[in-house]
């Protein structure tokens, strides 16, 4: 299918519902129950669309987090409402369209179809996250999640939906990108803006940790020369062929 979905809802109903009509519009969904589940789907994998049902809690956080994305990869996004949320806050936070609960057929299929037109299709080459990756940050009792924009040796740079509170050490954990290795710490924000933009050096990693982070990078730092040597023995059997008789 050229159109994908990722949905944020556990309410058996809407699911059915929204499957159905997703299934009308060659639209193929995913279905994620919690917001760690989706925001970790959401930022490994390029999605044209994202339902959210806003009577979860922090749902409105995963639209804000979706935002962040550049827009050849944002989702449209469709939020599920029932009559005591509120609708105002729903757009804030940046939804697109909104389905009512509970969810009528020809509602949601009038609002996808509408949607639809302004999804980038699903080509599993669409531009991602430059490291695909979060950061979460403990903020007290509340893991804050931000984008990774940057990594290196000695701290990263972050996107958050929304700026920071004054802090100066946080503990932090993110998973190095195309691994499943868990690096834990404490870093010092250094410097923060109004856009949620952060830089946060690393003050505490475990040894396992800095030689994970060590390893990933040294990797990554290796590829680009890599495919730069294929590309120009490539470059060079194409002239020694059109030299040679």
């Amino acid at each position: 299918m050229l159109f994908n979905a990722l949905v944020m809802c556990r309410d058996q109903q809407s699911q059915q519902v929204l499957t159905a009509a997703m299934d009308v519009l060659d639209i193929e969904p995913t279905h994620r129950a919690s917001v760690p589940e989706t925001l970790d789907l959401m930022v490994r994998e390029h999605h044209c669309a994202l339902v959210l049902d806003f009577d979860l809690p922090n749902a409105a956080l995963v639209a804000r987090m979706a935002r962040l994305a550049s827009a050849q990869s944002r989702p449209v996004i469709f939020a599920l409402i029932g009559a005591l949320t509120e609708i105002g806050q729903t757009f804030k936070a940046g939804a697109n369209f909104v389905l009512y609960k509970p969810l009528a057929s020809e509602q949601v299929l009038r609002s996808l179809r509408a949607g639809r037109a302004f999804m980038k299709p699903d080509r599993r080459q669409s531009a991602r996250q430059k490291l695909e990756t979060l950061v979460y940050l403990q903020l007290g009792m509340v893991a804050f999640p931000a984008m990774v924009l940057d990594l290196t040796q000695d701290g990263l740079a972050l996107q958050a939906p929304e700026p920071l509170p004054p802090i100066r050490e946080v503990p932090l954990r993110f998973v190095l990108p195309g691994t499943s290795h868990l690096i834990e710490g404490r870093g010092e924000v250094v410097w923060a803006d109004d856009s949620g933009r952060a830089g946060v050096l690393f003050t505490q990693l475990a040894p396992a940790a800095r030689k994970q982070l060590k390893l990933w990078l040294a990797k990554r730092d290796t590829q680009p020369k890599t495919a730069a040597r294929a590309a120009h023995l490539t470059r060079k059997r194409k002239v020694l062929q059109t030299v040679l008789p």
